[in-house]
């Protein structure tokens, strides 16, 4: 079997990538360029982004990234967070993007300093694995 090919035939892997949307494109690698925050981040024009698609359905909602904010910890956030994936709308969008994903890379966008660590680590992981 080739790379990415299970027992059921065929099966692509999925490239996601995480990126700071204040960071330049790279439009050899990124492949669809989707930023997955809620607010356009401040100072950095569209033209300059180069966002392809912008999924707030999937964002963490505003009440939830006060309460983080203001001293929520990380773990409980992640729990919160999950809970509010469940949400039809969101189902929708990452039943959505796990399809564009498996036609191509993926790169998440973010204005926050490490995505890794953030709510778009969370769903990179989601659209890679299932």
């Amino acid at each position: 079997m080739g790379r990415g090919e299970g027992a059921r035939g065929a099966r692509r892997t999925r490239v996601v990538r995480l990126k700071r949307v204040y960071d330049p494109p790279e439009p050899e690698l990124d492949g669809v360029r989707v930023l997955v925050d809620r607010l356009w981040p401040r100072g950095l024009s569209k033209e300059a982004a180069g966002v392809d698609e912008w999924a707030k359905s999937v964002a963490p909602s505003g009440e939830l990234r006060k309460w983080f904010h203001g001293g929520g910890s990380v773990a409980e956030f992640r729990e919160r967070y999950a809970v509010e994936l469940r949400a039809e709308e969101a189902v929708s969008e990452l039943s959505r993007l796990r399809a564009v994903a498996a036609g191509g890379p993926v790169t998440l966008l973010t204005a926050v300093k490490d995505p890794a660590a953030s709510h778009a680590g969370v769903l990179a992981a989601l659209l890679a694995s299932s």
